[in-house]
Order: C-alpha cells, then structure tokens, then sequence
C-alpha cells in the first residue's frame, strides 16, 4: 500500500469520475451531485446575462435537463469550464429567442435604415414588400440559410444539420445573404 496516497472521503469524488459514472449508469443523482457543484457559477452566468433573478434560476434548470443528454455527447476536458460555457450559451439563446425577430426587424441586422424608417404604414408596406422580392433573389443557399437563421430563430449548428452545409457554409451564406440584401434593397429605393 503506498503511504503518500491520500484515502479519499466518501462522496469525494472527481468531477471526472462523477462524469464517467454518470456516462455508465444514466444515473441522474450522479449528474445532479456534480451539477450541485457549480450550479453557483452557472447561476452568477445566468443572472449576468439574463440580468433577472427568476430567469436566472429557471435557465439553472433549464441547463441541467441540456446536460442529460449533452453530456453524453460531448468530449469534456474540464466540466467546470465546458459547464460554464454552456450556461453562457444557453442564456444567448435565451436572450435571442426572447427578442422574437419580425420581418421588419431585418433591418437592424441587415442595416437597412432609409427604406424602413418611415413611420407611415404604406411606406413600410412597400419596404417588406420590397425585402420580400430582395430575399426570393438571394441564391438558394443564402435565401435558405437568411431564412432559417432570421425568420426561424435557428443557429448556426441548427442551420447546419437541417440543410447538411458545414459552419464556415452557413456563416458565409448568412453574410453574403445580408450582403446582397443590402444592396438590393439600396438599388429599390434609389
């Protein structure tokens, strides 16, 4: 028996170790014991980005029920830096689907600001009508990857596995998309 090796208490396991019991078993108390750990770290993410108490605790949750499955799924080197990750971009897409982006709404992303600033109906009217045929112009790849990504409310990874492009794909269609969005709807309200 060697003597320089510390016994371990019980219940003092790795995270590590947590990990791999979990990955063996399913056991959802496992998950929970090394979720406990830094459910205070992911709380203080949540309420930095959220910047609400109650959501903040509901995104606690919310993380956990994405770790039953991610877990599983994903390669983690360092739990508490892959968690911590994983908070922050649960809350962006939170913040993101909260902000329910309207056809109109196009034009602070694609900075459309002269044709969609007028206050009167029939001059917005015309705009969508406008950024309707810009769209119906865009190349298959970028009208699907610009529909998906604006009217949708889809990321990147979602966008990807829906249409099999790969990132570098989706992002450069969702650029060149805005893009030639831009300039179309320019060229209408020249």
């Amino acid at each position: 028996m060697n003597l320089f090796i510390k016994p371990k208490k019980p219940g003092t396991s790795t995270d590590e170790e947590l990990l791999n019991d979990y990955r063996a078993t399913g056991n959802l108390t496992v998950l929970g014991s090394l979720y406990e750990r830094y459910m205070p770290l992911v709380y203080g993410v949540c309420l930095k980005y959220l910047k609400d108490d109650e959501l903040a605790k509901d995104a606690v949750m919310g993380i956990f029920e994405e770790l039953v499955e991610k877990v599983k799924k994903h390669d983690i080197n360092q739990f508490r830096n892959w968690v911590y990750v994983l908070g922050r971009n649960y809350c962006l897409m939170q913040l993101r689907t909260g902000k329910k982006m309207e056809l109109v709404n196009l034009d602070e992303v694609v900075e459309f600001t002269p044709l969609l600033h007028h206050d009167n109906d029939t001059n917005k009217e015309e705009a969508l009508k406008a950024l309707e045929s810009c769209i119906n112009k865009l190349t298959g790849a970028q009208k699907q990857s610009i529909d998906l990504f604006y009217l949708k409310e889809k990321c990147y990874k979602e966008i990807a596995d829906i249409t099999g492009y790969t990132l570098n794909e989706v992002k450069s269609y969702i650029q060149n998309g805005k893009r030639n969005l831009k300039i179309c709807l320019e060229r209408n309200s020249a």
